[in-house]
């Protein structure tokens, strides 16, 4: 049975600020916000999707189409993005932009326009790690404006800007370009990744699949 997400209170707050002391290793993404509008790497156009996580001049793009509400993502998420950080990532040999494919429910696309109202605060990969980090059931109200909301406020962020630009719509039209972009792709389930070469060749990874599998493509493009 679906319960209500309770108010943002006491025991709300403490739960919150758990799951941001768990979640600060994977929060440190280094952060360069988007403001190219025809970025594009291989046949992918990005300009909608996150800002770039790791050097910009890294030779190998990974460009991942996920949903905050999608549990292999989170597996994902947990299980392999951490070595991928800690032997491409932080070492420079890759970089990664998250583009959504916010499909799974009701409130997948509001969490994801959230992401970018964490962005406008540059504190895109912040909030971005907090969802997954939070994650629970499918519209069990997890991510519902009220606990989007709560998320932000945990991150210290100006309550007034999220809550202006989360109530706006601002950002509904960029992801709803997202989501045109991943299906443009060929993206019909998520994760999935495409991994781009420094000559532009591409290849796709579809699904949660082990560190082993994006070693074995990424050391191919080196």
């Amino acid at each position: 049975m679906k319960k209500k997400a309770p108010i943002l209170g006491g025991i709300a707050a403490a739960v919150i600020v758990a799951i941001v002391a768990a979640s600060a290793s994977l929060g440190s993404e280094s952060e360069t916000v988007n403001l190219d509008m025809s970025r594009s790497y291989g046949t992918v156009l990005t300009s909608m999707g996150s800002p770039i996580a790791g050097n910009l001049d890294a030779p190998i793009t990974i460009i991942e189409f996920g949903d905050y509400q999608c549990h292999q993502c989170k597996n994902w998420f947990h299980n392999t993005k951490p070595a991928i950080f800690e032997n491409y990532i932080d070492t420079g040999k890759a970089k990664l932009i998250f583009v959504d494919l916010a499909f799974l429910g009701r409130d997948s696309p509001v969490a994801a326009q959230a992401s970018y109202c964490a962005e406008d605060q540059g504190a895109y990969w912040e909030y971005h790690d907090l969802l997954y980090t939070s994650q629970q059931e499918i519209d069990d109200g997890w991510a519902n404006k009220e606990r989007l909301r709560a998320f932000a406020f945990s991150l210290g962020l100006d309550m007034e800007l999220f809550n202006n630009c989360l109530d706006s719509g601002k950002y509904q039209k960029r992801v709803q370009t997202n989501i045109a972009e991943s299906q443009k792709q060929g993206a019909t389930g998520t994760p999935t990744f495409v991994i781009v070469a420094p000559n532009g060749q591409q290849q796709k990874i579809v699904g949660a699949q082990p560190y082993s599998v994006f070693q074995n493509v990424f050391d191919s493009m080196i």
